[in-house]
């Protein structure tokens, strides 16, 4: 395996290789302090961010690597129209491996074939973003000690959250697993996730309205934001927001042990007053990341 573009590209066992790589990482940090000493990794991000960018420069440092690149395409030459194929090969003269954010679908994938380092897909467009789902598996496999047997809910724009998409596709190599898909009818769980993967694979799911009726059977909440911007009727949306916000009186109904993930950010859609409550797992998921973008980094280059 070369690069990393999109999560299906990986094998259940090299999924669960990595996963064990990051555990060893967080149990054993000394050990792999200069494992990529005297590499470098470039970030290309044309579009903002704060979660992805930060966690993969986090992780070249803390094994010993070093990290050149770009946080917005303004400061680079597509400024000036240079294409993304040109970029990865002028990179590749400077650097071992390539993160690269970009808002069309498909450029992480022309980088890598321009170029013979690898190159990880950290997000392109609405398409894939491949390590937010290796976080999650991973802070899954952390909270709950399994990625079987388990009822996770997915809650709010289920539409347009690639985050979700992925996770579903990702967790269904799985024994055991029931989805409850939470969120409003314009906003469902598109019908190829559902035909093409669960329906397909035989996995259990339903599809309902109310996150309140949903929690008590849930050991994972998956929470998203409900977007604005998806809605053609303001109305709708007004109507339909505060429905999927979780507050501690929703979370009364909940599990013990439930563990309430989010890929951030966020905003409004899990009530602050809950960061303080151990279920709530969505900053300790933020610092999985760079565990699992290391061990991600070690398997690319070979080290």
């Amino acid at each position: 395996m070369k690069d990393l573009i999109d999560i299906r590209e990986l094998s259940t066992s090299e999924i669960n290789q990595l996963i064990e790589v990051a555990k060893e990482i967080i149990d054993n940090p000394l050990d792999f302090a200069e494992r990529c000493k005297h590499k470098k990794l470039a970030t290309l991000f044309y579009e903002p961010s704060t979660r992805t960018r930060l966690s993969f420069e986090a992780a070249m440092y803390d094994l010993g690597g070093q990290v050149i690149g770009f946080s917005e395409a303004g400061s680079s030459s597509a400024a000036k129209g240079e294409s993304v194929a040109d970029t990865a090969k002028t990179v590749e003269c400077f650097a071992d491996i390539i993160a690269m954010r970009h808002p069309k679908e498909g450029a992480p994938l022309v980088a890598s074939q321009a170029v013979n380092i690898p190159v990880i897909n950290a997000g392109d467009g609405g398409h894939h973003h491949p390590t937010q789902t290796l976080t999650d598996l991973l802070t899954i496999a952390r909270e709950k000690g399994r990625l079987d047997n388990l009822t996770i809910g997915c809650c709010g724009d289920l539409k347009f959250g690639r985050t979700v998409h992925s996770l579903i596709a990702a967790m269904s190599r799985y024994a055991n697993l029931k989805f409850v898909l939470i969120s409003p009818d314009e906003l469902r769980v598109p019908e190829h996730v559902r035909t093409e993967i669960l329906e397909k694979d035989k996995i259990p799911y339903e599809e309902v309205h109310s996150l309140e009726e949903a929690i008590p059977k849930l050991d994972i909440l998956y929470m998203t934001r409900v977007q604005k911007e998806r809605f053609f009727n303001e109305a709708d949306y007004i109507r339909l927001k505060d429905s999927y916000i979780l507050s501690p009186e929703k979370l009364r109904q909940a599990k013990d042990d439930l563990s309430i993930m989010h890929p951030l950010p966020r905003v409004n859609e899990i009530s602050t007053a809950i960061d303080s409550d151990p279920r709530a797992a969505y900053f300790r998921q933020v610092k999985n990341g760079k565990f699992i973008r290391m061990a991600l980094i070690l398997k690319l280059l070979e080290v």
